[in-house]
C-alpha cells in the first residue's frame, strides 16, 4: 500500500543529505548515488524523484532561499522598527540555522556553480534581491532613498562576504563575532549618512 507522505519524506532526506555532502566536499562535485546513500534510499529513487542531479542541487537551493525566507520573514514580523528591520535581517542571515558549516559552504558552491548554471544565477538573482529588499525596507525609513539604497547593497556585500570567509575557513569563527562587525557597519552608516545638525 502506498504511504502518501513518503515522497515528501524521502525528497527532504535528499535534500539534507545533498546540503551535508556538498558542505563535507566544499563543492557540487558529488554524486547522486552518494546524496543518495546518505539519504538512506538507493540511487534509482533519487533519479525518480529528481531526475538529472541539477534538478535536485537546484531544489537544494530552493530549499535554502525557502527556509532563509521564513525565518527572514518570521523575524522582520517582530521587529517594531526601522532599525530593528535591520538588524532582525542581519540576525537571521547569521543565525545559527542559516551559519551552519554545511549551510555556509552550500551557499559558496552554489556561488561557484552559478557562474555555470543561468538557473542557479536566477536564483542567486532572486536571493539577493530579497536579501538588498528586506534590507532596504530599514535603511529607507532612516535615510534619504540615495543614502538607503547604498546602504542597503554595502550591508548585503558585508553578508555575502562574510560568508565567503567562513566558508574558505578564513572568516569570522562564528554568528556573534560576525553579527556584531555587521552591525558596527550598519551604525557607522547611519552615522555618517544622517545630516549633520
Amino acid at each position: 500500500m502506498p504511504r502518501p507522505f513518503a515522497e515528501p519524506l524521502r525528497r527532504r532526506a535528499l535534500i539534507d543529505a545533498a546540503i551535508a555532502a556538498i558542505g563535507e566536499r566544499g563543492s557540487l562535485d558529488v554524486t547522486m548515488s552518494e546524496i543518495a546513500g546518505r539519504a538512506g534510499v538507493s540511487s534509482a529513487l533519487a533519479h525518480h524523484y529528481f531526475g538529472a542531479k541539477e534538478e535536485l542541487l537546484l531544489a537544494t537551493m530552493r530549499h535554502l532561499l525557502t527556509e532563509l525566507g521564513t525565518d527572514v520573514r518570521a523575524a522582520l514580523s517582530e521587529a517594531e522598527t526601522p532599525r530593528a528591520r535591520i538588524s532582525a535581517v542581519v540576525a537571521v542571515n547569521f543565525s545559527v540555522t542559516q551559519f551552519r558549516p554545511e549551510i555556509v559552504a552550500a551557499w559558496l558552491a552554489f556561488y561557484v556553480e552559478a557562474q555555470k548554471s543561468a538557473r542557479l544565477r536566477r536564483l542567486l538573482r532572486v536571493y539577493a534581491r530579497r536579501l538588498h529588499s528586506n534590507l532596504l525596507s530599514g535603511f529607507v525609513a532612516l535615510l534619504p532613498r540615495p543614502q538607503a539604497e547604498k546602504g542597503a547593497e554595502a550591508i548585503a556585500a558585508l553578508i555575502d562576504g562574510l560568508y565567503i570567509r567562513r566558508a574558505l575557513k578564513d572568516g569570522l569563527p562564528n554568528s556573534a563575532s560576525a553579527v556584531a562587525l555587521v552591525e558596527q557597519v550598519v551604525e557607522a552608516t547611519l552615522a555618517h549618512s544622517k545630516p549633520s545638525a
